[in-house]
């Protein structure tokens, strides 16, 4: 029997025991995630990995196992697989069939990993809270009346739910870490331009990350070196070793100092939120870590920075769903421009189109001055801000989401109130830094997650410092009911 919350480290203690096979974990993971289909709605479709799993034993029986034989694992359904449907979660990409695969998903194939099935987003991944998918929306499995958060909410979902002990998320202003908060699981994102991006079906490409769900930070961690590392195919990914992080039982953090941006406990965060941030921070004060006020100024306006960058950039990149290269085309329209419209019309729906008219509004002429150009002067200065604040700290800590897992149909009408959902985690997207999620204690019974952020290119400190306090805590073993 594998137990339902099985870590990777302790799947492949049970194949290298032969307690167990590749078979019985794969088609486990996904007997399960069928079963909770209709009660959680995490996934898009479904995959039959029959060859891969026997692939799986054979290299297994032969020893010659790779770093993540017969592990399974869930994609986000804006990630590709070649010659299989990528939907973005929308009804114009329903009938697509990639073309090749993400870098990202072909590296961790090639390692061994089975991937079960595709998981539910937001339409191209805007929201957040899953709600926003043309297909259904996904439930929190903590309690299936409330969202998972979004966009990667699927993801998020089936990890928490006990599917699989990876899936991946795409992180634009959030997207990985947000639902990890809400589900009770770690997600992480590392420096922009550490994992490829080719595969991705675009939303706004200079704050898209492809990010990760795990159980563990150990997980996570060797799940991401994997992923990590120079693409000839995509030119925003550079090339530098994964540092490997120290043996489990080194998890001393004596001498670290931790920043806490008085900004992230302010206004718009649940004071219960905040406070189990702050015992967190004690926590990780006992390992051996100083605690460092901090401040960052401008931080309050990276939330409207974030939504006049991110819909400007995906206006521009849905450009391409004109009905005729691929995706939905309507077929009775009267001449080009009834086809383009009454392709996009049908296709996408009300959030993706809010968006593109808000992108098309501020990079127009005579307002790309006051809204686009502004907003990219902020984002440097938030940048810069960042950069000075680290001369102080070696990583910063605070919440996650500002606010709980809310009710299903909530904010879906207000998308300002949707918007601020994103509060907390929109700077490290505008910044391109690593941040990560863990779970970090309950408030009314529902998960809390820990957000650290530290400095350009070393996803080592996070990963590290989040390892600490997770097994230093026991939050990481509380699981939904059901």
């Amino acid at each position: 029997m594998i137990p339902k919350f099985a870590t990777i480290s302790e799947l492949q203690t049970a194949l290298q025991t032969k307690t167990t096979t590749a078979a019985e974990i794969v088609t486990t993971a996904l007997n399960v995630a069928k079963a909770d289909q209709d009660r959680l709605g995490a996934y898009i479709s479904f995959r039959d990995p029959a060859t891969e799993i026997k692939l799986a034993d054979q290299r297994l029986a032969n020893q010659e196992a790779r770093p993540l034989e017969g592990m399974p694992i869930a994609v986000k359904d804006n990630l590709t697989i070649r010659d299989e449907v990528t939907t973005a979660g929308s009804q114009i990409l329903k009938n697509y069939r990639a073309v090749f695969t993400a870098t990202a998903v072909k590296r961790l194939m090639n390692a061994g990993a089975i991937v079960i099935g595709k998981t539910n987003l937001d339409e191209f991944g805007m929201g957040a809270s899953t709600e926003f998918s043309s297909y259904q929306p996904t439930r929190n499995p903590w309690n299936t009346a409330l969202v998972p958060g979004g966009s990667s909410g699927g993801s998020a979902a089936s990890v928490a739910a006990g599917h699989v002990p990876i899936a991946l998320g795409t992180d634009t202003g959030g997207s990985v870490r947000q639902p990890a908060s809400l589900c009770g699981v770690v997600g992480f994102k590392p420096t922009y331009g550490r994992i490829s991006r080719s595969g991705l079906i675009a939303l706004a490409s200079s704050l898209d990350h492809i990010g990760l769900f795990g159980r563990t930070v150990n997980d996570v961690a060797k799940v991401y070196a994997i992923m990590a590392g120079h693409d000839q195919d995509d030119a925003t990914t550079f090339d530098r070793p994964v540092d490997p992080l120290p043996a489990d039982d080194d998890h001393g953090l004596t001498g670290l100092r931790v920043g806490l941006p008085k900004e992230y406990f302010g206004a718009g965060v649940d004071p219960a939120i905040a406070a189990a941030i702050k015992a967190a921070a004690e926590v990780i004060k006992g390992l051996g870590a100083q605690l460092i006020p901090v401040s960052l100024p401008h931080v309050s306006y990276a939330l409207a920075t974030y939504y006049i960058i991110m819909p400007a950039e995906a206006s521009s990149n849905l450009a391409r769903y004109d009905g005729i290269r691929y995706g939905l085309a309507e077929k009775d329209a009267i001449n080009l421009f009834a086809h383009y419209a009454q392709s996009r019309a049908t296709g996408f729906g009300p959030e993706v189109k809010r968006r593109i008219m808000v992108g098309t509004y501020v990079l127009s002429s005579g307002y790309a001055d006051a809204y686009y150009h502004q907003a990219v002067r902020v984002r440097q200065t938030l940048s810069e801000e960042f950069h000075q604040v680290f001369d102080q700290v070696d990583i910063l800590l605070g919440p996650t989401s500002p606010i709980k897992p809310f009710p299903l149909g909530e904010k879906k009408a207000d998308p300002l109130a949707m918007y601020l959902a994103d509060l907390l985690t929109v700077p490290a997207n505008l910044t391109g830094l690593p941040a990560i999620s863990v779970p970090a204690g309950l408030v009314d019974g529902l998960p809390v997650g820990l957000q650290l952020i530290g400095r350009a290119g070393d996803e080592n400190c996070v990963l590290r410092t989040a390892r600490a306090y997770e097994q230093a805590t026991d939050w990481h073993h509380q699981h939904p009911a059901g």
